[in-house]
């Protein structure tokens, strides 16, 4: 089944030095660029993380420190890379959680303005566990019926995603899913914008999952003392839990956000204390109200007597 696009679809992965967004560094990125038309385009390199490689990590994915000791830095391909994906939509396994977020913090450390606003994002992770649960290597035999001989080797984890994408398109056309609200609805189809909606049940906010929004928009946090709670109405009663994230180790997409929220909060505030209260406003239109006196005898011969006859 070929993919009907509105406009490029890049699946991508990342083989990382661990799964801290914040301090880890990205080894590999591997991305396939679907188009339109249902081409294909395929970017893949090595990347120096600048730190050393721990073997954990090495054994996982395969990439040691003197396989990467002399590849070009994220911040040398940076732009290479953003160049690449373009406009496209962004799609992965797990991506909405973990590469995402992680080649986010790789741009903004790089200083490239990335935008992810206007972006669809498929997370194929997503769809499998919501009809399935199970793991990559499974997906892959169970929609595809092959075996992932490389599973943890980036081209292939991304080749074996936009497989098993397209055959949970065919398996699951005309299948319905019922939401923890009972809500039946038949959410898998094939069209980028509704596989991001299905794929983004929580809503993030910042990937990393730190904040969301509510049924109404608002954005509410997602962890520690504050969860549930409104982020605005944090700022009003905890002003010091701004600087409190801003200087804490959280990633700097989230802090980004944080930021754009803080400064809509205090845009709000100073808008506030501008416009008048409505026992002010309500007094104003008395006064304004007001019906003038009608003009009597006495009162003109009151100004004839104090200006005389000019």
């Amino acid at each position: 089944m070929e993919l009907k696009l509105k406009r490029p679809l890049a699946f991508f992965d990342l083989e990382t030095t661990g799964v801290n967004i914040a301090t880890d560094k990205i080894v590999e990125i591997s991305i396939l660029k679907v188009n339109v038309d249902n081409s294909e385009e395929v970017y893949t390199r090595r990347v120096n993380p600048g730190i050393p490689i721990p073997k954990e990590s090495s054994m996982f994915h395969g990439i040691y420190d003197e396989d990467v000791k002399d590849a070009p830095t994220f911040k040398d391909i940076a732009q290479e890379i953003a160049d690449f994906i373009g406009d496209a939509d962004l799609a992965g396994y797990n991506s909405n959680k973990f590469d995402v977020p992680m080649l986010m913090e790789e741009f903004l450390a790089a200083g490239i303005d990335f935008s992810l606003e206007g972006r669809s994002f498929v997370d194929v992770q997503n769809i499998f566990h919501q009809m399935e649960q199970r793991t990559l290597k499974a997906a892959y035999k169970f929609y595809c019926g092959k075996e992932l001989d490389n599973a943890h080797q980036a081209e292939d984890d991304v080749r074996a995603t936009y497989e098993v994408l397209k055959a949970q398109l065919s398996k699951y056309e005309n299948e319905s899913f019922v939401d923890k609200h009972g809500n039946v609805s038949y959410p898998v189809v094939n069209d980028v914008e509704a596989l991001h909606r299905f794929t983004n049940l929580s809503r993030p906010v910042d990937f990393a999952g730190r904040f969301v929004y509510d049924e109404e928009g608002e954005v509410l946090i997602n962890f520690g003392k504050h969860k549930g709670k409104r982020l605005k109405d944090v700022f009003e009663s905890e002003p010091s839990y701004y600087a409190w994230m801003q200087n804490g180790d959280f990633p700097l997409y989230t802090k980004r956000i944080l930021e754009k929220e803080w400064i809509a909060f205090k845009n709000a505030k100073a808008e506030q204390k501008q416009q008048p209260s409505k026992v002010e406003h309500k007094e104003n239109i008395q006064k304004t109200d007001k019906k003038p006196e009608p003009i009597t005898n006495d009162m003109l011969m009151s100004l004839k007597n104090k200006f005389g006859n000019k």
